[in-house]
C-alpha cells in the first residue's frame, strides 16, 4: 500500500500531524507500535498524570481544608484502586477520542512496531505479521522514554519511572524522588497530598531547572508545607531494592559527604531520551546527534529531505504541544505552505498546586542577553479572588525591555496559572508593551487582575491594589 504520508508515532505530534496531513488532502497512513493510539501523553503522561492530580487534590483539601469553609466530613480515607480506575476511565475516553478522529479523516491506522526498511518503505511487524507500506513523504514521531541508568537498578517494582507511578495500587509511606523537574515534582505532590513522605533528591541548587529561579524557589516554599523535603545540591550514587523497599544512597555534590534513604519506592525522574529504537534510521540514512536525537534543518527536514521528525525525538523541549505545533508545520510545509513556530513563545506548565507557567525569557536570561530589564511582581495574596479561594500562594512575574517595554516574559505560580498564562502568549505574539497589558481591562474579581497588576508595575510601578 502506498501514502502520500506515512506518520510514524501516535502522540500528539503524530496524530496531530496525521490530522493535518489528511485535512490539506493527502492519502495519510499512522503506525503505532502499541495496541491504543495517543502515546505517552494520553497513556501514561499528560493525561492520566492530570486526574491524578485532581483527585489528590481533591482528597486534600477535603481533609485540610473543608472545615475552614463550613464542610464538615467524618471518616475521609482514600480509595486508591478507585482512584486509578477513574484515571484509566479518563485515559479510555480521551483514547477512544483518537480512534473517532482518525476515522473521522480516513487516516488508516497501522498497529505494530514500524522500522525503516528503506527511506521509503515502513515495515509494520505486530504479533500475527510483517506488511510493508510505502510513504512519499514520512514524518517521524515516536517520542521519548525515561531517562533510566544502569546504576539505579530499575526494576519497574521497587524503582519506578512515571510509568509504573500512574498505577500504584496503595498509598506509599516512603517515596524517594531522584530530580527536581516536572515530572517528578508533579507525581511528587499527587503523593504527598495523599499522605506519602516524600524527599526529593535534585543536583542542582534549585528545583524546576530551565524556569525563572523565583518560581523554583516559590514552589519549594508551597511544597514543603505539603511535606515534601529537598537535597538540592545533592546526587544519588546507588539504588539498592528488596522485597519491601529501596535504600537510595545520597552524596552532597561539594563533598564526600554521605547518607541513606530508606523508601517504599524510589522515582526515576532525572529526563527522557529520544525514543529511536528498533526504528532501522540506519536503513533510510537518517542522522543522529551526540544524545541520540534526530538532526533536522528549521523546516525539521532530516538528512533525507522527504523525512520529517517532530516532537520528542528531536532537539527542543519535550512538551506536547511543541509536538502538535510541529505536526501541523510540517504537513503544510510539505503543502507548500510558510507556517512558523516562535519556539520561545511555546508556554511551559507544572501542574502542581499552584500550578506553574511561564512563557518567554527567564530574567536570568534577559540578562544574558544584554537586555536592561524592568520587572513587576504581583502576589497573589493581594487578589479579592485568590483570598475568596484561599489560593492565596504564589505571584505574577512581568520582564519587560526598559528601553522599549516590550515584554520579553511571563511567570505565574499560582492558581490557574496555566490557563493564564495564554494571555501572555498572545500579547507576546503581537510584541505587546506591558502598558498594553495594564491598559487591557481585566474582569473582576478574577485571578488575571494579577497580570495586570504586574504590568502596571513593570510600565511605571503604580499598581492599583498593592
Amino acid at each position: 500500500m502506498k501514502f502520500d504520508v506515512v506518520v510514524v508515532g501516535s502522540g500528539p505530534g503524530g496524530y496531530v500531524a496525521a490530522i493535518r496531513s489528511a485535512q490539506l488532502g493527502y492519502k495519510t497512513a499512522i503506525v503505532e507500535r502499541y495496541n491504543t493510539l495517543g502515546g505517552t501523553c494520553l497513556n501514561v503522561g499528560c493525561i492520566p498524570s492530570k486526574a491524578l492530580l485532581d483527585s489528590s487534590e481533591h482528597y486534600h483539601n477535603a481533609a485540610s481544608t473543608f472545615s475552614e469553609h463550613g464542610i464538615k466530613l467524618n471518616n475521609l480515607k482514600v480509595d486508591m484502586p478507585q482512584m486509578i480506575h477513574r484515571k484509566n476511565d479518563v485515559v479510555t475516553q480521551n483514547v477512544m477520542g483518537i480512534d473517532y478522529l482518525m476515522k473521522k479523516n480516513k487516516i488508516e491506522v497501522y498497529h505494530g512496531h514500524g522500522s525503516f526498511k528503506d527511506a521509503h518503505t515502513i515495515s509494520i511487524k505486530s504479533e500475527k505479521q510483517v506488511i510493508e507500506i510505502l510513504g512519499d513523504k514520512i514524518i517521524i514521531a515516536t517520542g521519548s522514554k525515561p531517562i533510566t541508568p544502569a546504576a539505579f537498578n530499575y526494576d519497574k517494582q521497587r524503582v519506578i519511572t512515571s510509568t509504573e507511578a500512574l498505577n500504584l495500587t496503595k498509598v506509599p509511606k516512603r517515596m524517594v524522588i531522584i530530580g527536581g523537574g516536572v515530572i517528578g515534582l508533579e507525581l511528587g505532590s499527587v503523593y504527598a497530598r495523599l499522605g506519602t513522605q516524600i524527599e526529593v533528591v535534585e543536583y542542582l541548587d534549585g528545583l524546576i531547572p530551565g524556569m525563572d529561579k523565583d518560581l523554583g524557589k516559590e514552589l519549594a516554599r508551597v511544597l514543603k508545607k505539603l511535606g515534601m523535603k529537598f537535597h538540592l545540591n545533592h546526587m544519588v550514587t546507588a539504588v539498592n531494592t528488596n522485597k519491601t523497599g529501596v535504600q537510595v544512597e545520597v552524596q552532597k555534590k561539594d563533598n564526600e559527604e554521605t547518607f541513606t534513604l530508606s523508601a517504599d519506592y524510589c522515582l526515576i525522574s532525572i529526563g527522557r531520551r529520544a525514543y529511536t529504537d528498533g526504528l532501522g534510521l540506519e536503513n533510510a540514512n537518517v542522522e543522529k546527534d551526540e544524545k541520540g536525537r534526530i538532526v533536522v534543518n528549521e523546516d525539521l527536514q532530516t538528512s533525507q529531505p522527504h523525512i520529517y521528525a517532530i516532537g520528542d525525538v528531536i532537539k527542543g523541549a519535550m512538551l506536547a504541544h511543541k509536538a502538535e505545533e510541529e505536526g501541523v508545520f510540517v504537513a503544510e510545509k510539505i503543502a507548500g505552505q510558510k507556517p512558523l513556530i516562535h519556539y520561545h513563545l511555546i508556554p511551559g506548565v507544572v501542574y502542581t498546586w499552584p500550578e506553574v507557567a511561564a512563557v518567554g525569557f527567564t530574567e536570568e536570561e534577559c540578562k544574558e542577553k544584554g537586555y536592561e530589564v524592568k520587572v513587576g511582581k504581583f502576589p497573589y495574596k493581594a487578589l479579592g479572588r485568590a483570598r475568596a479561594s484561599m489560593d492565596v500562594a504564589g505571584f505574577v512575574k512581568i520582564i519587560s525591555d526598559n528601553k522599549t517595554d516590550e515584554v520579553l516574559g511571563v511567570h505565574i505560580i499560582g492558581a490557574r496559572a496555566a490557563d493564564l498564562i495564554q494571555e501572555a502568549t498572545v500579547a507576546m505574539e503581537f510584541k505587546a508593551s506591558a502598558e498594553d497589558i495594564s491598559r487591557i481591562s481585566h474582569p473582576h474579581p478574577t485571578y488575571s487582575e494579577a497580570i495586570k497588576e504586574a504590568a502596571l508595575i513593570a510600565t511605571d510601578n503604580r499598581p492599583i491594589h498593592l
